[in-house]
Protein backbone atom coordinates (compact mmCIF):
# COMPACT_ATOMS: atom_id res chain seq x y z
CA UNK A 1 0.00 0.00 0.00
CA UNK A 2 1.71 3.27 -1.16
CA UNK A 3 1.62 5.80 1.54
CA UNK A 4 -0.58 8.99 1.34
CA UNK A 5 0.38 12.63 2.26
CA UNK A 6 -2.87 12.08 4.21
CA UNK A 7 -1.24 8.88 6.17
CA UNK A 8 2.04 9.99 6.34
CA UNK A 9 0.35 13.46 8.57
CA UNK A 10 -1.67 11.08 10.63
CA UNK A 11 1.30 8.82 11.54
CA UNK A 12 3.55 11.77 12.76
CA UNK A 13 1.17 13.28 14.68
CA UNK A 14 0.05 10.43 16.81
CA UNK A 15 3.61 9.84 17.22
CA UNK A 16 4.29 13.11 18.81
CA UNK A 17 1.23 12.65 21.02
CA UNK A 18 2.56 9.60 22.36
CA UNK A 19 5.97 10.97 23.13
CA UNK A 20 4.31 13.20 24.95
CA UNK A 21 2.28 11.46 26.96
CA UNK A 22 5.56 9.11 27.89
CA UNK A 23 7.25 12.34 28.45
CA UNK A 24 4.29 13.55 30.70
CA UNK A 25 5.02 10.79 32.94
CA UNK A 26 8.40 9.49 32.90
CA UNK A 27 10.94 11.97 35.00
CA UNK A 28 13.91 13.34 32.94
CA UNK A 29 17.28 12.88 33.76
CA UNK A 30 17.53 15.39 36.34
CA UNK A 31 13.72 14.69 38.06
CA UNK A 32 12.05 16.89 36.69
CA UNK A 33 8.51 15.78 36.79
CA UNK A 34 4.58 16.10 35.32
CA UNK A 35 1.96 15.29 37.47
CA UNK A 36 -0.78 13.17 36.86
CA UNK A 37 -3.75 14.78 38.33
CA UNK A 38 -5.82 11.51 37.78
CA UNK A 39 -3.77 9.90 40.26
CA UNK A 40 -3.62 12.67 42.61
CA UNK A 41 -6.89 13.04 43.03
CA UNK A 42 -7.14 9.63 43.79
CA UNK A 43 -4.43 9.61 46.76
CA UNK A 44 -6.10 12.75 48.40
CA UNK A 45 -9.51 10.93 48.01
CA UNK A 46 -8.48 7.82 49.68
CA UNK A 47 -6.31 9.67 52.80
CA UNK A 48 -7.09 7.53 55.57
CA UNK A 49 -5.75 9.75 58.89
CA UNK A 50 -8.34 8.21 61.07
CA UNK A 51 -8.44 4.37 59.71
CA UNK A 52 -7.07 3.25 63.13
CA UNK A 53 -8.98 5.46 65.19
CA UNK A 54 -10.98 2.60 66.94
CA UNK A 55 -8.11 0.44 68.17
CA UNK A 56 -6.71 0.88 71.29
CA UNK A 57 -3.00 3.01 71.72
CA UNK A 58 -1.07 0.97 73.92
CA UNK A 59 1.97 1.12 71.69
CA UNK A 60 4.53 3.57 72.31
CA UNK A 61 6.19 4.96 69.58
CA UNK A 62 10.24 4.57 69.69
CA UNK A 63 11.27 7.89 68.42
CA UNK A 64 9.06 10.24 71.27
CA UNK A 65 6.97 7.84 73.09
CA UNK A 66 3.67 8.69 71.97
CA UNK A 67 0.83 5.77 71.87
CA UNK A 68 -0.33 4.16 68.61
CA UNK A 69 -2.38 1.19 68.08
CA UNK A 70 -0.90 -2.44 67.58
CA UNK A 71 -1.85 -2.08 63.71
CA UNK A 72 0.36 0.69 63.46
CA UNK A 73 3.29 -0.56 65.44
CA UNK A 74 3.02 -3.91 62.73
CA UNK A 75 3.41 -1.26 59.58
CA UNK A 76 5.97 0.92 61.33
CA UNK A 77 8.70 -2.25 62.62
CA UNK A 78 8.62 -3.47 58.82
CA UNK A 79 9.78 0.39 57.41
CA UNK A 80 12.46 3.53 58.58
CA UNK A 81 11.61 6.67 58.97
CA UNK A 82 11.66 9.56 56.23
CA UNK A 83 12.98 12.69 56.98
CA UNK A 84 11.51 15.24 54.13
CA UNK A 85 12.41 18.70 53.62
CA UNK A 86 9.63 21.16 53.72
CA UNK A 87 9.45 24.98 52.64
CA UNK A 88 8.37 27.32 55.05
CA UNK A 89 7.61 30.58 52.22
CA UNK A 90 4.60 32.60 52.68
CA UNK A 91 3.56 31.61 48.97
CA UNK A 92 3.22 27.66 50.14
CA UNK A 93 2.06 27.59 52.74
CA UNK A 94 -0.22 25.66 54.60
CA UNK A 95 2.33 22.75 53.98
CA UNK A 96 0.98 18.75 53.85
CA UNK A 97 1.99 16.43 56.93
CA UNK A 98 3.45 18.33 59.39
CA UNK A 99 0.77 17.42 62.02
CA UNK A 100 2.08 13.84 61.49
CA UNK A 101 5.67 14.07 61.92
CA UNK A 102 6.98 12.41 65.02
CA UNK A 103 9.60 14.84 65.28
CA UNK A 104 9.98 18.13 63.33
CA UNK A 105 13.39 20.73 63.00
CA UNK A 106 13.18 23.58 62.07
CA UNK A 107 16.08 26.09 61.05
CA UNK A 108 16.69 29.43 58.96
CA UNK A 109 17.21 27.93 54.73
CA UNK A 110 18.36 31.43 53.40
CA UNK A 111 17.27 35.02 53.74
CA UNK A 112 15.20 34.77 57.17
CA UNK A 113 12.96 31.37 55.65
CA UNK A 114 12.60 29.23 57.51
CA UNK A 115 12.73 24.99 56.56
CA UNK A 116 11.88 22.23 58.26
CA UNK A 117 12.40 18.87 58.45
CA UNK A 118 10.00 16.35 59.34
CA UNK A 119 10.88 12.53 60.98
CA UNK A 120 7.71 10.77 59.48
CA UNK A 121 7.48 7.01 60.94
CA UNK A 122 4.73 5.99 64.01
CA UNK A 123 2.76 8.62 63.29
CA UNK A 124 2.67 8.50 59.49
CA UNK A 125 1.01 4.96 58.77
CA UNK A 126 -2.43 5.87 57.51
CA UNK A 127 -3.11 4.44 53.83
CA UNK A 128 -2.25 7.56 52.37
CA UNK A 129 0.36 10.65 53.52
CA UNK A 130 1.64 12.94 50.92
CA UNK A 131 4.37 15.86 52.42
CA UNK A 132 4.40 18.79 50.39
CA UNK A 133 6.33 21.29 49.80
CA UNK A 134 9.11 19.15 49.49
CA UNK A 135 12.32 21.19 49.04
CA UNK A 136 16.21 20.91 49.18
CA UNK A 137 18.72 19.72 51.91
CA UNK A 138 21.37 21.84 53.56
CA UNK A 139 24.30 20.43 55.27
CA UNK A 140 23.30 21.15 58.94
CA UNK A 141 19.74 19.16 58.17
CA UNK A 142 22.12 16.50 56.84
CA UNK A 143 24.52 16.33 59.73
CA UNK A 144 21.12 15.86 61.93
CA UNK A 145 19.22 12.88 60.00
CA UNK A 146 22.43 11.37 59.93
CA UNK A 147 21.61 10.36 63.45
CA UNK A 148 18.90 8.58 63.00
CA UNK A 149 20.96 5.25 61.12
CA UNK A 150 20.15 5.56 57.18
CA UNK A 151 17.33 6.48 56.80
CA UNK A 152 15.14 7.43 53.67
CA UNK A 153 16.03 11.16 53.22
CA UNK A 154 13.48 13.04 51.10
CA UNK A 155 14.39 16.46 49.23
CA UNK A 156 14.87 18.16 45.84
CA UNK A 157 18.66 18.84 45.19
CA UNK A 158 20.84 20.81 48.09
CA UNK A 159 23.38 22.86 48.51
CA UNK A 160 26.42 21.99 46.30
CA UNK A 161 29.64 23.26 44.60
CA UNK A 162 27.23 25.05 41.85
CA UNK A 163 29.92 24.84 39.27
CA UNK A 164 30.38 28.01 37.04
CA UNK A 165 30.19 26.59 33.59
CA UNK A 166 32.66 29.02 32.10
CA UNK A 167 35.14 29.35 35.04
CA UNK A 168 34.97 25.71 36.51
CA UNK A 169 35.16 27.08 39.95
CA UNK A 170 32.37 26.48 42.75
CA UNK A 171 30.34 29.18 43.31
CA UNK A 172 29.34 28.03 46.70
CA UNK A 173 31.27 27.84 50.25
CA UNK A 174 32.47 24.24 50.74
CA UNK A 175 30.58 24.38 53.79
CA UNK A 176 27.08 24.41 52.43
CA UNK A 177 28.18 21.11 50.34
CA UNK A 178 24.70 19.15 51.38
CA UNK A 179 25.05 16.90 48.34
CA UNK A 180 28.60 16.43 48.77
CA UNK A 181 28.25 15.49 51.90
CA UNK A 182 25.52 12.66 51.25
CA UNK A 183 27.71 11.01 48.86
CA UNK A 184 30.60 11.13 51.54
CA UNK A 185 27.88 9.24 53.77
CA UNK A 186 27.54 6.67 51.26
CA UNK A 187 23.83 7.54 50.71
CA UNK A 188 23.89 9.53 47.61
CA UNK A 189 24.05 7.01 44.94
CA UNK A 190 22.30 4.68 42.74
CA UNK A 191 19.77 2.74 44.65
CA UNK A 192 20.68 4.48 48.10
CA UNK A 193 18.14 5.91 50.99
CA UNK A 194 18.66 9.38 49.24
CA UNK A 195 15.82 9.98 47.44
CA UNK A 196 15.82 13.37 45.13
CA UNK A 197 14.33 14.15 42.34
CA UNK A 198 17.54 15.42 40.56
CA UNK A 199 19.75 12.02 41.46
CA UNK A 200 17.44 8.26 41.01
CA UNK A 201 14.21 9.15 42.36
CA UNK A 202 10.57 10.22 40.40
CA UNK A 203 6.97 9.85 40.17
CA UNK A 204 5.13 8.64 41.96
CA UNK A 205 7.27 8.75 44.86
CA UNK A 206 7.73 12.77 44.16
CA UNK A 207 5.55 14.82 41.50
CA UNK A 208 5.05 18.09 41.03
CA UNK A 209 1.18 19.38 41.50
CA UNK A 210 0.73 23.17 40.64
CA UNK A 211 -2.96 22.48 42.20
CA UNK A 212 -2.03 21.42 45.56
CA UNK A 213 -3.75 24.64 47.02
CA UNK A 214 -6.57 24.35 44.87
CA UNK A 215 -7.59 26.08 41.62
CA UNK A 216 -6.71 29.20 40.56
CA UNK A 217 -4.18 29.46 43.07
CA UNK A 218 -1.06 29.88 41.12
CA UNK A 219 2.19 28.79 42.19
CA UNK A 220 5.66 29.28 41.48
CA UNK A 221 7.56 25.61 40.27
CA UNK A 222 9.53 25.70 43.08
CA UNK A 223 6.55 25.41 45.66
CA UNK A 224 4.73 22.25 44.02
CA UNK A 225 6.70 19.02 44.75
CA UNK A 226 4.78 16.73 46.57
CA UNK A 227 6.07 13.36 48.37
CA UNK A 228 3.83 10.36 48.81
CA UNK A 229 5.70 8.51 51.65
CA UNK A 230 3.75 5.51 51.07
CA UNK A 231 4.80 5.60 47.65
CA UNK A 232 8.75 5.84 48.89
CA UNK A 233 8.54 3.23 51.50
CA UNK A 234 7.40 0.85 48.97
CA UNK A 235 10.49 2.45 46.58
CA UNK A 236 12.56 1.76 49.85
CA UNK A 237 11.83 -1.76 50.02
CA UNK A 238 12.99 -2.57 46.28
CA UNK A 239 15.93 -1.02 47.65
CA UNK A 240 16.19 -3.18 50.41
CA UNK A 241 15.78 -0.37 53.14
CA UNK A 242 13.59 -2.22 55.52
CA UNK A 243 13.22 -2.05 59.39
CA UNK A 244 16.05 -4.03 59.78
CA UNK A 245 19.79 -3.20 58.71
CA UNK A 246 22.38 -4.90 56.96
CA UNK A 247 22.98 -7.13 60.23
CA UNK A 248 19.37 -8.38 60.22
CA UNK A 249 18.49 -6.20 63.42
CA UNK A 250 16.11 -3.31 63.75
CA UNK A 251 17.33 -0.25 62.57
CA UNK A 252 17.27 1.28 65.61
CA UNK A 253 20.07 -0.29 66.76
CA UNK A 254 22.65 1.78 68.04
CA UNK A 255 20.11 5.24 68.01
CA UNK A 256 20.46 6.29 71.37
CA UNK A 257 16.65 6.65 72.15
CA UNK A 258 14.98 9.81 73.94
CA UNK A 259 13.83 8.95 77.34
CA UNK A 260 10.14 10.11 78.05
CA UNK A 261 7.85 10.38 80.87
CA UNK A 262 4.55 11.67 81.52
CA UNK A 263 5.19 13.25 84.90
CA UNK A 264 4.95 16.86 84.99
CA UNK A 265 8.37 18.40 85.34
CA UNK A 266 9.53 21.55 87.41
CA UNK A 267 10.33 24.29 86.06
CA UNK A 268 9.09 28.17 84.84
CA UNK A 269 5.39 28.85 83.52
CA UNK A 270 5.53 28.58 80.03
CA UNK A 271 1.78 28.56 78.22
CA UNK A 272 2.37 31.40 75.60
CA UNK A 273 6.08 31.09 74.00
CA UNK A 274 7.17 33.38 71.04
CA UNK A 275 10.18 33.71 69.18
CA UNK A 276 12.09 35.29 66.19
CA UNK A 277 13.88 33.61 63.63
CA UNK A 278 15.60 36.68 62.20
CA UNK A 279 14.77 39.98 64.01
CA UNK A 280 12.32 41.78 61.32
CA UNK A 281 11.09 39.03 59.43
CA UNK A 282 7.95 38.71 61.09
CA UNK A 283 6.76 36.26 58.66
CA UNK A 284 8.45 33.74 60.33
CA UNK A 285 8.23 34.64 63.86
CA UNK A 286 6.10 31.68 65.80
CA UNK A 287 4.20 31.79 68.86
CA UNK A 288 3.45 28.83 70.81
CA UNK A 289 -0.35 28.77 73.15
CA UNK A 290 -0.22 25.83 75.76
CA UNK A 291 -3.56 23.78 75.67
CA UNK A 292 -4.17 22.00 79.46
CA UNK A 293 -6.95 19.53 77.97
CA UNK A 294 -4.45 17.91 75.41
CA UNK A 295 -1.17 18.93 77.19
CA UNK A 296 0.17 20.54 73.45
CA UNK A 297 1.65 23.78 72.48
CA UNK A 298 -0.57 25.05 69.28
CA UNK A 299 1.46 26.97 67.07
CA UNK A 300 1.07 30.01 64.74
CA UNK A 301 3.60 31.71 62.45
CA UNK A 302 3.51 34.85 61.09
CA UNK A 303 0.32 35.72 63.07
CA UNK A 304 -2.18 33.31 61.94
CA UNK A 305 -2.68 29.97 62.64
CA UNK A 306 -0.61 27.25 61.09
CA UNK A 307 -2.70 24.29 59.90
CA UNK A 308 -1.90 21.07 58.27
CA UNK A 309 -3.44 21.28 54.40
CA UNK A 310 -4.13 17.43 54.87
CA UNK A 311 -5.62 17.10 58.14
CA UNK A 312 -6.99 20.82 58.66
CA UNK A 313 -5.62 20.52 61.64
CA UNK A 314 -3.53 23.08 64.21
CA UNK A 315 -0.32 22.74 63.97
CA UNK A 316 0.58 21.32 67.66
CA UNK A 317 3.07 19.53 69.47
CA UNK A 318 3.72 18.32 73.25
CA UNK A 319 7.70 19.31 73.60
CA UNK A 320 9.37 22.24 72.07
CA UNK A 321 13.47 22.57 71.95
CA UNK A 322 14.69 25.97 71.13
CA UNK A 323 18.27 25.05 70.77
CA UNK A 324 20.61 28.30 69.99
CA UNK A 325 23.75 27.11 67.72
CA UNK A 326 26.08 29.74 66.29
CA UNK A 327 24.86 30.61 62.88
CA UNK A 328 27.55 31.58 59.74
CA UNK A 329 26.68 33.31 57.16
CA UNK A 330 25.53 34.57 54.32
CA UNK A 331 28.76 32.15 53.21
CA UNK A 332 28.39 33.04 49.38
CA UNK A 333 26.29 34.26 46.73
CA UNK A 334 23.70 31.57 46.60
CA UNK A 335 23.05 33.14 50.71
CA UNK A 336 23.69 29.66 51.96
CA UNK A 337 24.42 29.19 56.04
CA UNK A 338 26.00 27.02 58.10
CA UNK A 339 24.36 26.48 61.97
CA UNK A 340 27.11 24.50 64.21
CA UNK A 341 24.60 21.66 65.31
CA UNK A 342 27.77 19.49 65.88
CA UNK A 343 29.43 20.52 69.09
CA UNK A 344 27.74 22.17 71.91
CA UNK A 345 25.56 25.08 73.43
CA UNK A 346 22.09 26.01 75.35
CA UNK A 347 18.66 26.06 74.63
CA UNK A 348 15.59 25.79 76.32
CA UNK A 349 12.85 22.98 77.01
CA UNK A 350 8.59 23.47 77.04
CA UNK A 351 6.95 20.78 77.99
CA UNK A 352 3.32 20.59 79.99
CA UNK A 353 3.37 24.53 80.11
CA UNK A 354 6.83 24.13 82.44
CA UNK A 355 10.22 25.99 80.88
CA UNK A 356 13.52 24.16 81.49
CA UNK A 357 16.70 25.42 80.70
CA UNK A 358 19.19 23.16 78.96
CA UNK A 359 22.44 22.36 77.44
CA UNK A 360 23.15 19.96 74.52
CA UNK A 361 25.58 17.96 73.25
CA UNK A 362 26.18 16.35 69.89
CA UNK A 363 30.03 15.57 69.58
CA UNK A 364 30.27 13.95 65.83
CA UNK A 365 27.61 13.48 62.95
CA UNK A 366 26.23 10.16 63.67
CA UNK A 367 25.74 11.13 67.56
CA UNK A 368 22.36 11.53 69.26
CA UNK A 369 22.01 15.00 69.95
CA UNK A 370 21.53 15.08 74.08
CA UNK A 371 19.42 17.67 75.95
CA UNK A 372 20.18 17.54 79.62
CA UNK A 373 19.14 20.08 82.23
CA UNK A 374 21.16 22.23 84.92
CA UNK A 375 22.20 19.00 87.07
CA UNK A 376 23.62 17.39 83.94
CA UNK A 377 20.77 14.86 83.63
CA UNK A 378 19.17 13.94 80.26
CA UNK A 379 16.13 15.54 79.94
CA UNK A 380 12.27 13.47 79.54
CA UNK A 381 10.10 14.24 77.24
CA UNK A 382 6.78 14.16 77.59
CA UNK A 383 5.13 11.62 75.17
CA UNK A 384 4.36 13.37 72.07
CA UNK A 385 5.72 15.00 69.04
CA UNK A 386 8.68 16.89 69.48
CA UNK A 387 9.53 19.94 67.42
CA UNK A 388 12.90 21.52 67.54
CA UNK A 389 13.38 25.45 66.32
CA UNK A 390 17.42 26.05 65.75
CA UNK A 391 17.69 29.54 66.58
CA UNK A 392 21.20 31.86 66.40
CA UNK A 393 22.84 32.18 69.43
CA UNK A 394 21.40 35.76 71.49
CA UNK A 395 17.68 35.09 70.16
CA UNK A 396 15.49 36.16 72.57
CA UNK A 397 12.64 33.80 73.31
CA UNK A 398 9.76 35.16 75.62
CA UNK A 399 7.72 33.18 77.86
CA UNK A 400 5.12 33.51 80.54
Amino acid sequence: MKPTPKLIISLVVTFFLSAGLAYAVVPSERGSLVSPQADISSDKASSGFAQFAAEPKTEPCPLNGKLYSKSEKALWETKRPILAMLENHVEARPQSGLSLADIVYEAVAEGGITRFMGVFYCGAQSDTVIVAPVRSARIYFVNLAAEYNNPIYMHVGGGNCSRDEASGQCTSNKKAWALEELAKMGWRKAGGNDFDTISDTGYPVLYRDYNRLGEGKVLATEHTMVGSLSAAWKQALKRGFTGLNDQGKTWLSGVKLWQTDSAAPSGQLAQNIKYDFWKGYQDFAVQWVYDPSTQEYRRSQGGSTQIDLETKQQISTSNIIVQFAKEEGPLDEHKHLFYNVIGQGTGLLFTQGQAIEITWKKSKQTDRTIFTNKSGKEVSFTPGAIWISILPIGNKVDYN
